[in-house]
């Protein structure tokens, strides 16, 4: 009984294991070497929408697969890097570009962080230059 029992977690045990392990491959039939290396190229540049912070290239995601699939037809149809990019946003927006172009909505992006640091380094140097003076002070008065 115990036996029986045992074999029968067993087997669904590799079951389940052969069913998250088994995922469909892709394969992409490119004329050109060049057109495989542009659809490696934009994989990576291309967020999944689900996965947020993954490429479509690197995600399992369901939406990554068809986005890879959509990428593969307008590279086989013609279509350059920036025309497939641009009909990404159309659909995804511009949160689907791993690094948005420079313009005034994503200026604070791009400079955003350099700017906090300046302000940051500003707000040191001011206050350890108040506390000399203050220690300045206070020794002058003693």
């Amino acid at each position: 009984m115990i036996k029986s029992m045992l074999t029968a977690g067993l087997m669904a045990w590799l079951m389940s294991v052969a069913m998250v392990t088994h995922g469909a491959i892709e394969t992409y039939q490119f004329d050109s070497p060049e057109q495989e290396e542009r659809f490696r190229q934009l994989g990576f540049e291309l967020r999944c929408p689900k996965c947020q912070n993954q490429a479509i290239g690197d995600s399992d995601a369901e939406i990554s697969g068809d986005l890879r699939a959509e990428v593969y037809r307008l590279i086989i149809e013609g279509a350059t890097d920036e025309e497939i990019k641009e009909f990404m946003v159309a659909r995804y927006g511009r949160y689907v570009l791993y690094s948005p172009p420079l313009d005034r909505q994503t200026f604070i992006l791009w400079f955003g962080p350099a700017g906090l640091l300046v302000i940051g380094g500003i707000v040191v140097a001011l206050r350890i230059r108040r506390s000399k003076h203050a220690l300045e002070q206070g020794e002058s008065n003693a």
